[in-house]
Formats: structure tokens, C-alpha cells, sequence
């Protein structure tokens, strides 16, 4: 069966119909067009899986259609339907498809309400061209893709400077890392003479015995593909875009943070997975990125005041945990945690859309508190996402974050690059999930009411289009990461069921005992996190956080700010291109008045470029016309061919 390649044409299809009939749609129509969309593209992709099950070796590509043909090279719009393709469809589908429901009730009433839905419909499709692509340009379609329906769903209350400004950053950072894609796919034209994914893993291990210097080739190659991955999912020095990202609407980060753009990065690295074991160094480089970008954003998260940009700077952490889990060669382990990870992180943040949906836009978390006698359901569904992602025992986020704990520990591709340190920053950064996430949930649902008068007279529960994903997300959060138990104690379905798609990577088999050592001291550091929050939050009332930011200031700041890397970027690149581009405004005071009196001519070249440049479509055809028949013309008379 290949049905599921239809899903992201019907997502397609939602999004046209909203862009093209939106304004004349009454609401909840265009949420009832948009959630359709996602319910058949659901139903596509979860009858394909079904029909891969007990198949998982097999691997399936459907042609569309020829793209480009340049003497060897060759290039299909075509499909790739295997074990990993379709699990990574099943997450942005299902999940979409709840994120969609819950923003029928969340965004009632907005001005924009078929464009938002336009956008989050397109969003969907571009991001599951993506994970489908059957070769690397079909997979940058995808890429951009998803790259502009989230600078549009970031600003799309872009009448205010700062979601406009976020949109914007969003979009360069991203730009940055579509660089290394670019440069990326040129290497591998060079190396491979091919741009099909089939094509260039395979034949990695040939290059590596046939071509002269391959090894560092290879390494490069890598490399601008850990680039790429690093704008795309938020990685050091890449990382600055996701927190701002929380300018759009709740539900958009849902599914920016958990079910889609985000983990492009990883899902890269592991469709490329051949390309990294062979070379361990660059290997070593991601798992180190991935350490360090987890630690920092823990760090980040600790003294956050804003409900969602708490949740944003846990997401950039949990990324690095599956950045270090690639870059350990347990490709399977960092698709699961992705797995895992989109039920926990989107439930917290449809639970925070849910809480500002309940208190009329606040978002301070210092105004918050007791709001579990007002919002039980939500409350409820966010204590099980908390204890989630802290890495409790027996919930989903717990199996997959000891998988990558135990793997990175094991891993002999990057034994010689320091993996015992990584693992000891991955089990710090644990503890500080634990803690500042037991933060999150007590001064927003728990402790003493800290509301504004107004706030108390209309807080209420969301309606059941809200809660009802909660719970369904919750669920999940709970029993999804049995499906990957671990190897030790009994099979894992996940580990046998992504195997196939990625490449194999030398891991150390440890003895049961220390396999039952490494998982006590996870849950002892998660427990230990989760309890000194209580302690600082529930007992002591937040006066030991209080103490701590008045004795040590600098190092509260430093958290709060991020350790700075806006200001260090803002210092570094936007003041000054800011003044470049002053020095060549067309004033009387810039470069445009230096130019008229100074060139002869420049009037006339542009009232002759004035006359181009209409502004009509029609007008441009035409003009593309004329030059297609001068072309053609030239061909024959100068007996290149008719």
C-alpha cells in the first residue's frame, strides 16, 4: 500500500481552499475544512503503517515525476515509504491533527481565523514532503517550506512590532542553516554524482575505499549537514530563534515545538545516518553540540518567567538530548525520543494555551498560581506532562530519555571524543529538567493564588475542543515510550521497527548490572530534581530561589538572559547591519544622493526600469514570453536546433 503519499496533497489541498475561499467562509468552517484535511491524511498514513507491520525491512518509492536530468544526475519528485518515513508521518499527523482540533475553540472568534488555518494546513504539508522525499532537493521543498508557514504562523499577529520581529529572526536564523544544505547537496553531487538518498548512503563505503581523501570530504559533508540541522532544530549557535518563536498563537507552538519543524534537524541526520558513522569525528561534534545545547537551555529555562518561553528553552534542551543520541550513533534512540517528546511537549503547551486562554492573555507565571481548583482537566493532563519530561519512572519520557542516557554511555563511535562526558552533562541536565519543570507546574497550578482581580472574576476551564486533546495527549504521554522498553529487559518494538532505516552503530554490550546502575542513577537525578523543587517551591515558598538571586545576581542573570547570545548576536550582526543599511537609504542624506549627483544617466536607467517594473503579473508573463521566443529564435538561426 502507498496511500499515504496522498496525505500531504490533501493537506495541500485544505490549505488552498482556505487561502482561496477563506474570507468567504464562515467560521468554524474553514477549522472544519483544515481538520478534515488532517483527519484523512491521518487515516492514509495510519492504514499504510498497518500495512507495514511485520515489514519493517521493507522500503517503498513511488515516482511522481522527473525533475531534472543534467547528464548523469538525475532527480525524481518521488516518494520514500519505509519504517522511518511513516512513523515520523504517524507524529505530525496525529498530533497535528489534535493540535488542529484544539484551534477551532482556541482561536474563535480571531479576524484571521482562515489564514491561521490555511497556514497550519500547509505547514503539515511541507513538513510530511519532507520526511517522504526520496532525495535531498525534494527534502529542502519540504524544508523551506516548513521555514516560511513558520514565519507566518510565528507573525501572524504581526500589527505588533515584536511577532512581526520574531517572524523575521525565525526566518534569517533559519537561512543560515539552509546555507549548509545548499553547500551540502553540492558536495554530494562531487562525491556521489547522485542527490538520491538511496544513492548517496549507499554508496558512502565505496567512496570511502575509491576516493582519494574521501574521510574528510565526508567529514565536511557532515558537517554542513549538522548546519543545516542546527538552524532548523535550534542547536548551538543556531538556537536563538525557538524562544522568541512563542509570538505566535499557543497552538502554533504545539506544533512547531513538538510534532514537526523542530525535529527536521534530527530526522536529517537520521536519514543520513551513514554518512555519520563514517565519520566518527563529525559524530562526536554532534553528540557534543547536543550535550552542550541541552545544558545551556536547561540553565536558560531555571529563572524564565513567561509560561511558554519556559516550555521553549526545555524544548531546545530536549532536542539536544536527541542531537547527542544521533551523534552517539543511536539513530532509532533519537527518533523515539522525538517520538515520545511530541505528546509531552505538546500537551505542556496546549495546556499553557489553555491556561492563557482561561486568564485573557497572561502569561507571567508570577501571576499565576492555584489554578488546579479552576482548571482541573488541565491541571491534571499538565502534572502527567511535568512528571513526563522529567523522566519518572514508568511514563513515556522516561524510556526514551534512559535509552539515550544508556546509549550515549555505551557508544563506541564516539568513545574516543569524551562520551562519558557528554553522558555526566546529559545526567546534569536531567536533574535541571526535573527541577525547573516541578517549577513550571507549581507556580502555575499549585502554591498560593496570585491572580489579578480581573483574572479570578473570568477564569474557567477550556471548553471540551480544548480538553479533549489534553487528554488524549496525556494518554500518551503516559504509555508511549512503552513501545520502546528497554533492550536489556525485553525487545524493543521501536528499536526492531527503525533499525532498518538507519545505519548500524558499534555500542558496548553492557552487563545487566550495570544497565540496572545506569537506570537508578537517572531516576535518583530526576527524583532528586523533582524534590528540591518541591522543597524550594512547595515548602520554603520560593524563599531559597530568593535568597539565591540576591547572593549570586550575576549567575540569575546569566539565566535569565540566555547567557546572552541575543545580545552578543544583536551587538555583533544587527546593530551594524542596521547601520549599513542607514548609510544606503534612499535619502537625501544617503547613498541615493551621492548617486544623482554624481552619475549622469541614473535618471533615465530607472524611469526605463520603471516602465519593466509594473507590478502586474500579466505584464511579467508576457515579458517571459517575448524572452522565451528570442531564445527560441537564436537556437535556430544559429542552427542550434529547432
Amino acid at each position: 500500500m502507498t496511500v499515504a503519499i496522498y496525505a500531504p496533497f490533501i493537506a495541500l489541498a485544505g490549505a488552498l481552499i482556505n487561502g482561496l475561499l477563506g474570507k468567504r467562509l464562515k467560521e468554524p468552517l474553514p477549522g472544519l475544512i483544515a481538520v478534515g484535511a488532517m483527519l484523512l491524511s491521518f487515516i492514509l498514513v495510519l492504514l499504510n503503517f498497518f500495512s507495514f507491520l511485520g515489514k519493517a525491512d521493507e522500503s517503498l518509492r513511488v515516482k511522481l515525476w522527473s525533475f531534472l536530468s543534467a547528464g548523469s544526475l538525475k532527480v525524481d519528485v518521488a516518494f520514500q515509504l519505509d519504517s522511518l518515513s511513516l512513523l515520523m508521518m504517524l507524529i505530525i499527523t496525529g498530533v497535528g491533527l489534535l493540535i488542529h482540533i484544539y484551534s477551532m475553540s482556541y482561536m474563535h472568534g480571531d479576524d484571521g481565523y482562515s489564514r491561521y488555518f490555511m497556514a497550519l494546513n500547509l505547514f503539515v504539508a511541507a513538513m510530511l514532503v519532507l520526511v517522504l522525499a526520496d532525495s535531498y532537493p525534494l527534502m529542502f521543498v519540504g524544508w523551506e517550506g516548513v521555514g516560511v508557514c513558520s514565519y507566518l504562523l510565528i507573525g501572524f499577529w504581526y500589527k505588533e512590532k515584536l511577532n512581526a520581529d520574531a517572524a523575521r529572526k525565525a526566518f534569517i536564523v533559519n537561512r543560515i542553516g539552509d546555507v549548509g544544505f545548499i553547500l551540502a547537496m553540492a558536495l554530494m553531487v562531487k562525491l556521489f554524482g547522485s542527490l538520491n538518498i538511496a544513492e548517496v548512503t549507499g554508496a558512502v563505503q565505496n567512496v570511502l575505499s575509491n576516493v582519494g581523501g574521501a574521510g574528510i570530504y565526508l567529514t565536511i559533508l557532515a558537517l554542513l549537514l549538522m548546519l543545516a540541522a542546527s538552524g532548523k532544530s535550534a542547536q548551538l549557535p543556531l538556537h536563538v530563534w525557538l524562544p522568541d518563536a512563542m509570538a505566535g498563537p499557543t497552538p502554533v507552538s504545539a506544533l512547531i515545538h513538538a510534532a514537526t519543524m523542530v525535529t527536521a534537524g534530527v530526522y536529517l541526520i537520521a536519514r543520513s545516518s551513514e554518512i555519520f558513522v563514517a565519520t566518527p569525528l563529525a559524530s562526536a561534534f554532534v553528540a557534543w553540540i547536543g550535550a552542550l545545547t541541552a545544558l545551556i537551555a536547561a540553565f536558560s529555562a531555571m529563572s524564565q518567567k513567561d509560561i511558554k518561553k519556559i516550555l521553549a528553552y526545555s524544548t531546545i534542551s530536549q532536542l539536544g538530548y536527541m542531537f547527542a543520541a544521533v551523534g552517539a550513533g543511536a539513530y532509532w534512540v533519537g527518533i523515539f525520543h522525538v517520538f515520545t517528546h511530541a505528546f509531552f511537549k505538546a500537551l505542556l503547551f496546549l495546556a499553557s494555551g489553555s491556561v492563557i486562554h482561561a486568564l485573557h492573555g497572561e502569561q507571567n507565571i508570577d501571576r499565576m498560581g492555584g489554578l488546579k481548583k479552576y482548571l482541573p482537566t488541565t491541571a491534571q493532563m499538565s502534572f502527567i506532562a511535568t512528571l513526563a519530561i522529567a523522566g519518572m519512572p514508568l511514563l513515556s519520557g522516561f524510556f526514551s530519555k534512559d535509552a539515550i542516557l544508556s546509549h550515549v554511555f555505551n557508544s563506541q563511535l564516539i568513545a574516543g571524543y569524551g562520551s562519558g562526558a557528554i553522558y555526566a552533562i546529559l545526567l546534569l541536565t536531567a536533574g535541571m529538567t526535573a527541577f525547573y519543570m516541578y517549577r513550571w507546574y507549581h507556580c502555575v497550578f499549585a502554591g498560593e493564588e496570585r491572580l489579578s482581580a480581573e483574572a479570578k472574576a473570568h477564569v474557567h476551564e477550556s471548553p471540551a475542543l480544548m480538553t479533549g486533546p489534553l487528554i488524549i495527549l496525556g494518554f500518551f504521554s503516559i504509555f508511549a515510550g512503552y513501545l520502546g522498553l528497554p533492550e536489556a529487559f525485553a525487545p524493543s518494538w521501536i528499536a526492531s521497527w527503525l533499525k532498518p532505516a538507519t545505519a548500524e552503530a558499534g555500542f558496548r554490550h553492557a552487563s545487566m548490572s550495570l544497565e540496572m546502575v545506569l537506570m537508578l542513577l537517572s531516576i535518583v537525578v530526576a527524583l532528586t530534581g523533582l524534590g528540591l523543587a518541591y522543597w524550594v517551591y512547595g515548602v520554603r515558598k520560593g524563599e531559597p530561589a530568593k535568597a539565591f538571586k540576591e547572593t549570586f545576581g550575576g549567575v540569575y542573570e546569566g539565566s535569565s538572559q540566555a547567557l546572552g547570545f541575543d545580545t552578543l548576536y544583536k551587538r555583533s550582526f544587527t546593530q551594524n547591519g542596521e547601520k549599513v543599511a542607514a548609510s544606503l537609504t534612499l535619502t537625501d542624506s544617503g547613498l541615493d544622493r551621492n548617486l544623482k549627483q554624481g552619475a549622469i544617466g541614473f535618471g533615465l536607467i530607472g524611469r526605463l526600469t520603471r516602465l519593466i517594473q509594473q507590478g502586474y503579473v500579466r505584464a511579467y508573463a508576457l515579458l517571459m514570453m517575448l524572452g522565451l521566443v528570442v531564445m527560441a529564435l537564436y537556437l535556430v538561426l544559429s542552427g542550434g536546433g529547432a
